[in-house]
C-alpha cells in the first residue's frame, strides 16, 4: 500500500497521507531554501489548488548572486503574507488541510529555518501533522502536478547545487545512479556565465545568449569517468577559463554567444547522452526533468526530441521549474523519505 502514517502533534491522532489513504490529502507546503518563499496547497499531490511565489532575484542581482544572510531576512519578511496569500487563493480554511508540510533541506539553513519553523508553528496550531521534505525529491515530484506521470522513470535532476540520474520504481522507491563528483551543471553554467560577463542569474542569461551563438564554434572537453553515469563539470569550467584568457591575451574580442552556445552544447549533450543510457538500459521509455535547469531550452529540445522515437518525456510547467512550494507538497504525499516529527532539523548539503 502506498501510504504512510503521521501523528498530530497535540492530540497524538494518527493521520495517512498517501493515494491509498482513502480520502483527499490536502497539503499546506512551504518553501524557502534559497532565494524564494513560497507557500502552495495542492490537493493528492497532483491537482494545484494555490500557488504563491515570492521571489528575491531582483534583491541578489546587485550581488552577483545569493547572499544568505539576506535571503534569509527576506524571507522573514515575506513568510506570512506568503501564506495568507495561499489559503486566500485557495478559498480553505486550516482546518480544511490534513497536514503541514516544508523543506528542510538540502538548502541555506538561515532560509530553511524561517519556512520550516512556520509550517511548524501551523502544525502545532491547528493540531495537524508536520512532514520535512527533501528539497531535491520534490523536483522530481514537480512532474506529478497536473499531470498523468506514473512510474516506473528516469529522471534528470538538473539544478544550481546538483545532478543526479534517478531511477525511480514507484513511488516510494527511488535509487541515485549517477551524479556529479564536482560541480553540478546549474553551478557551471552560472560560474561561466559570470566569466564572460553576464549577468546573475547566469544559467538563465547563458542560455538567451547561446540562442544567437555557434555551438561548435569551440570544441571543449568532456570528462570520462569510472561510473558511466557520473558527471564531472570542473574541468570543462576550467577549460573555459583558459579559453577565455587565451582570447583577451590575443586582444580579441569576446564571442560571448558563441562561448555561451559552445559551453551549453557541451553540458547538455552529456546529460542527454548519460540520461538516455541509463534509460535504455533499464528499458525505461519514460524520461523525465526536474530541477531549475531543466527550464534550459536546449536540454528541453534534446529529450523532447526523443518523442519521435516513441519515449515519453516529461518535464514540469516553467511556474515549477524553479523553487516552489507546490512540488514540496506534491513530495510530501509522494516520496518515501519525509519526516512527520516536530524535532527535525534542517540541513544544508546531502
Amino acid at each position: 500500500m502506498f501510504v504512510k502514517e503521521f501523528k498530530t502533534p497535540i492530540t497524538n491522532k494518527t493521520v495517512l497521507i498517501g493515494k491509498d489513504s482513502g480520502y483527499d490529502n490536502i497539503i499546506f507546503a512551504i518553501e524557502s531554501s534559497c532565494d524564494e518563499t513560497a507557500a502552495a496547497i495542492v490537493k493528492n499531490g497532483r491537482e494545484v489548488i494555490s500557488n504563491v511565489v515570492a521571489s528575491q532575484i531582483k534583491t541578489h542581482i546587485e550581488f552577483g548572486g545569493v547572499v544568505p544572510e539576506v535571503a534569509a531576512r527576506e524571507h522573514l519578511e515575506a513568510i506570512n503574507l506568503v501564506i495568507s496569500q495561499a489559503f486566500e487563493q485557495s478559498g480553505l480554511k486550516p482546518d480544511d488541510i490534513t497536514a503541514f508540510a516544508a523543506t528542510v533541506g538540502p538548502g541555506l539553513i538561515g532560509s530553511l529555518l524561517v519556512g520550516m519553523n512556520a509550517g511548524k508553528a501551523l502544525s502545532i496550531a491547528y493540531d495537524k501533522p508536520f512532514i520535512g521534505v527533501n528539497h531535491l525529491n520534490a523536483h522530481v515530484c514537480a512532474n506529478f502536478l497536473d499531470s498523468d506521470l506514473e512510474p516506473p522513470f528516469i529522471a534528470l535532476l538538473v539544478s544550481g547545487g546538483h545532478t543526479q540520474i534517478i531511477e525511480v520504481k514507484n513511488e516510494f522507491k527511488q535509487t541515485i545512479i549517477g551524479e556529479t563528483i564536482d560541480d553540478a551543471a546549474g553551478e557551471a553554467f552560472d560560474k561561466v556565465a559570470r566569466l564572460i560577463g553576464l549577468d546573475y542569474p547566469g544559467g538563465v542569461n547563458l542560455d538567451k545568449s547561446a540562442q544567437t551563438g555557434n555551438p561548435y564554434a569551440f570544441k571543449l572537453p568532456q570528462a570520462k569517468l569510472s561510473n558511466e553515469y557520473n558527471f564531472s563539470f570542473s574541468g570543462l569550467k576550467t577549460a573555459a577559463l583558459q579559453l577565455i584568457q587565451k582570447l583577451k591575451k590575443e586582444n580579441k574580442e569576446l564571442p560571448i554567444s558563441d562561448i555561451a552556445a559552445s559551453f551549453q552544447e557541451n553540458i547538455t549533450s552529456v546529460l542527454y547522452t548519460k540520461t538516455k543510457k541509463a534509460a535504455d538500459s533499464m528499458n525505461l521509455k519514460t524520461i523525465v526533468l526536474a530541477g531549475g535547469v531543466a527550464a534550459n531550452s536546449e536540454i528541453r529540445r534534446k529529450f523532447f526530441n526523443l518523442k519521435n522515437k516513441g519515449y515519453k518525456i516529461y518535464a514540469p510547467q516553467m511556474k515549477y521549474c524553479t523553487d516552489n512550494a507546490a512540488m514540496i507538497a506534491s513530495s510530501a504525499y509522494y516520496t518515501p523519505d519525509t519526516v512527520g516529527e516536530l524535532d527535525i532539523e534542517a540541513f544544508s548539503r546531502m
